[in-house]
Formats: structure tokens, sequence, C-alpha cells
């Protein structure tokens, strides 16, 4: 046979299985839709067999396994897509994306500079980059990319939308102010913009958005995530206004729409509430020298971000935010990939693990962060479901537990629309229940790990924050160091809500927020009063 004979015989072999692979994906994909999974990883992995290392069926088979809940898999194929050094713009936005969901830094990271410099990348890739970076706590870095991305097109609504909410977190106030009010005029149907924009500073009657909000809430064919972002924005600006009767209509109004699009069973948080006092932990306690976490936990909206934003001002501590490391560690050390932090199947399958394991893949994972800094502090309030594991897998961690009035804390979950996070804190009862239970487990960890976890008091901790630090630093083996009350030195980024108002530093109120709809919030201070009548018994 003649080369050229070859040479198309070759080519005709390659479009027969360039032609199946199609055909097998799209069963793949059907299969996904249907939700069988066992099926559709087994149509990937066919053809998989057919384009070895082909990024896009890595990826997808990465997103099969981890909705099959199988950990170590899906991580392990999204890192196989990360080794075959794709510069896809599309498949790397999914691969970054998937990178992120496991933690894994470096990699995701080394994808970023992969795709080229700034200046190269495509517009949706800047902004996929952007995001990313931002999910990793890392918002000095996410703006360069974002700031690319506006400079290719000054005026495309998503990159000055995606901008904003970092330029937010770097306390850029009056730059995000300007890029979310230029993304209205162009595209004033994105309901995200005016969500973004009431949050930035605070509404006076001269100059305020009600009126734009409310024509926005009139348009036709609003998303019920769209009523949800425009009821959150308009009551920040009506409680801004002190025009309370019509701020808690629009509350209830934005946590009716987003209590429609989660699908959130109380029995089932429930029963994780009642499992996780039950686990024993196993493992062997290893000697480890290296740095110490200090974890903050508590309820959200409790005052971790304060509490790191002082610790962050200690010259032996670096302050990495809210990190889903120690998350991920005990997917990993579980094989068990599920929805939120942890789910009751996750708790059963720790019975039988060396948690050490857990431990050191967290300490591993995060050290790429820490530089010579011998503290670090992870501030993911949800992180008190993971006491438990904690415990065992680091004895050397240091958790600190916020504690903040319950009506406060509960009011203030209320008021903040959270993206997919924290599902019950849209509902009174729902949320009342949550705390509840929380406050129940907490009760549990200190008597099971006495001397293992540290109160801190929020309201003490604003009025007299020194004596607090004090205690803080030495409970944590720190020293105190002045140099932690000053908040207004502070130039590092903060990627939680409380964005805006830990810039403000400490702020001492006449009253709390929530008294002027003390007359709706019955069913949370009902359960406050049980809690506090129930620490009375105990005394």
């Amino acid at each position: 046979m003649s080369e050229r004979s070859e040479s198309a015989s070759y080519g005709r072999q390659q479009a027969a299985v360039s032609h199946e692979v199609r055909s097998i994906l799209a069963s793949a994909e059907a299969l996904a839709v249907k939700r069988e999974w066992d099926a559709a990883i087994a149509a990937y992995e066919k053809a998989l067999a057919l384009t070895p290392d082909d990024p896009y069926t890595l990826v997808q088979l990465s997103y099969m396994h981890s909705l099959r809940g199988n950990y170590r898999r899906a991580e392990g194929f999204a890192l196989a897509a990360a080794r075959t050094g794709t510069t896809d713009a599309k498949i790397l936005a999914e691969l970054l994306r998937r990178l992120r969901t496991f933690n894994r830094a470096p990699e995701l990271l080394a994808c970023i500079e992969r795709a080229g410099p700034p200046d190269r990348m495509s517009i949706p890739l800047l902004i996929a980059a952007g995001a990313q970076l931002s999910y990793l706590n890392l918002p000095e870095r996410a703006i360069e990319y974002l700031d690319e991305a506006r400079r290719a097109d000054p005026d495309y609504p998503t990159t000055l939308l995606a901008r904003t909410q970092v330029l937010t977190y770097l306390g850029r106030f009056d730059e995000a102010e300007q890029d979310v009010d230029r993304a209205i005029r162009r595209a004033p149907e994105i309901a995200q913009g005016y969500w973004l924009r009431a949050g930035l500073r605070r509404q006076t009657p001269e100059r305020n958005h009600v009126d734009a909000i409310r024509r926005e809430l009139a348009r036709s064919g609003r998303s019920t995530e769209d009523i949800a972002l425009l009821s959150f924005a308009l009551h920040k600006e009506l409680d801004d206004l002190q025009r309370y009767d019509e701020a808690w209509h629009a509350l209830m109004q934005g946590c009716r729409a987003k209590r429609s699009r989660l699908n959130y069973d109380p029995r089932i948080a429930k029963h994780l509430f009642d499992v996780l006092p039950t686990f024993e932990g196993s493992g062997t306690v290893h000697d480890d020298r290296g740095p110490t976490p200090i974890f903050i936990v508590g309820m959200h909206r409790s005052g971790t971000t304060l509490l790191e934003q002082m610790l962050a001002g200690h010259p032996q501590v670096a302050a990495l935010g809210e990190l889903y490391d120690f998350t991920s560690a005990m997917r990993y050390t579980t094989d068990r990939h599920c929805k939120g932090v942890i789910d009751a199947t996750l708790v059963e399958r720790a019975r039988g693990v060396d948690l050490s394991i857990a431990g050191e893949r967290y300490i591993d994972g995060v050290r790429w962060r820490l530089g010579e800094a011998p503290f670090f502090t992870d501030k993911l309030p949800s992180n008190f479901l993971n006491i438990g594991f904690i415990a065992h897998a680091l004895p050397q961690a240091k958790i600190l537990r916020m504690v903040r009035d319950p009506v406060e804390t509960c009011f203030s979950n209320l008021r903040e629309l959270f993206s997919d996070a924290n599902p019950y804190s849209y509902d009174l009862r729902e949320l009342a229940d949550y705390y509840r239970w929380y406050a129940g487990l907490m009760k549990h960890w200190h008597a099971r790990f006495a001397g293992r976890i540290l109160d801190v008091e929020y309201a003490q901790l604003l009025t007299d924050p020194e004596s607090q630090l004090r205690r803080v630093t030495e409970f944590c083996g720190l020293s105190f160091d002045p140099a932690m009350l000053e908040l207004g030195s502070r130039r590092r980024g903060v990627v939680t809500a409380s964005a805006v108002q830990v810039r403000d530093g400490i702020q001492l109120r006449d009253r709390p927020k929530w008294t002027p709809y003390e007359r709706w919030l019955s069913p949370i201070a009902l359960m406050a009063r049980t809690i506090g009548s129930m620490k009375g018994r105990n005394a």
C-alpha cells in the first residue's frame, strides 16, 4: 500500500472513531440527564477507551463520580484532566471549577498560568479564572484577570458585575459602585446588579434606588432567583431608610422566593445533628511540629470575620479566610462526596477510618498559603459540624467558637442572601430549629472535648476587645500584640458576606438591628428564651 493510501485509510479510521465517540458521548449525556449515574459513567469510560486522555471526557467522568458520591475517583479524573495540559478555553472553565471543588489549588493555579497571560485569554475564561481565584480567597489575584476582561470590553455586564463583587472584597467600594452602575445602565434586566449595589453603602432619602428596584420587580418574566435578588436588595435599601414595614414585606418576599429554589429537608438536617454526637473517633496521634490551625467556628453571621480580622494583625498568624480544605480532607478520607459540609453517611464512614490521614491531608493542602507563619486561621463557620473530626485529626488545633445573641444571629442570617449554602435561613421556624440544634451540638462538643474549645462573646469583643483578645491569644499559645486592635490598618481581602461591614471596624449600636422587626420574630425569640432558660437550669 502506498503512503498516500495508508494516510487515507488512517483518516477514515479516525473519522469512524470520532463519529463513534460523539455517539457514545451523546448517549452518556442523555443518561446523566436522567440521573442514571452508573450507566453514564460506563458510557463515558467507553468513550475514554477510544480517546485516552481526552480532557472533556475526563472532566465529565469527574462530575459523574461526584454525583455518584465517589470522592476519590472524582478527584482523580479532575487531576487527570489537568495533567493533559489542555488549553481549550471551554474545557478549562469547567476544569477550574472541578479543581476548586477538591481544593486542588496548586493544580488550579497551574491551569490558569498555562492558559496564557491575561491579555491572551478570552473574556469568559478571564471571568472564570477570576471567580475561582476569588473562591480560593485570592481576590488580589482575581482582580488582575477581571481588570483585563474589563479592558477588553469595558461595557460587558458580566465582567462588570464580577469585578464589582471582587472590588467589594478588596474594600474598593467607590470603584465597585462605578462598575455596578455601569452594568445596570447597560443591562437593567440583570437582577444581581441591584443586589450588589444595595450592599455597597448606606442608602439615604436623597440617594437610593428603591423605585428602580420596584420597577424591576414588576418586570414580566422574572424568575424566582431574580425575585430573591431584587427583594433582598429592596429590603436592604428600605431598612437603611427606616421604612421597616415595607422592608419586612420585601424580606419575606425574597425569603419565599429563595426557599422555593432550595431542596432543604429539616428532617435530614435534624438526623445529622442526632448522629454527630454518637461519633467516636479513631486514629493515631502524630507529634506534628508543623503549623497550628486556629479554627473560628459558629453560626454564620456570629462575628467570625471580625475575630479573624483582629487575629490577622498578629505577626505569627496567617489569616486564610473561609477554607473548605478540612471538608475536602474528610471527604477524601471517607471517600464520600456529599452536598453541604458533611452528611450522615460521611459520619458513619468516618467511624472506621484513621482520621490522622485527614489531618495530614488538611495541613499538606494549606501549606502553599502559609509562608513562614507558625499559626493560621480557618474561619469557615460551619466547621462547628466538624469539631469531632478536627479534635481527633488535628490534636494541635485550636478551636474558637463565636457566640452572639441568638436573635441577633438568626435575624442577621435571615436577611443575608447566601448562594446555596445555609438553606435553613429563609424560614423563621426552620431557622429557629437549626439554631436550637446547633446550640445543643455545641453543648455536647464542650462536654466531650473539655478545654479544646474557647467561646468568644461577640458583644464583649465589641466592648472590650483587648481583654477578649488576651483570652484568645493565651488559649492559642500566642503572645498578645497591640497590632490586633488596629483594624484600620488591614488591607487584606475579605471574601465573606461581611466584606463591607468589617471595613467599618468595631461598631457599637444603641439597639440591635432586629428591634424594629421584633413583632415578626416570635419563633426566633421563643427559641432564644428556651435556650436561655435551659442555660439557667444548667448553671
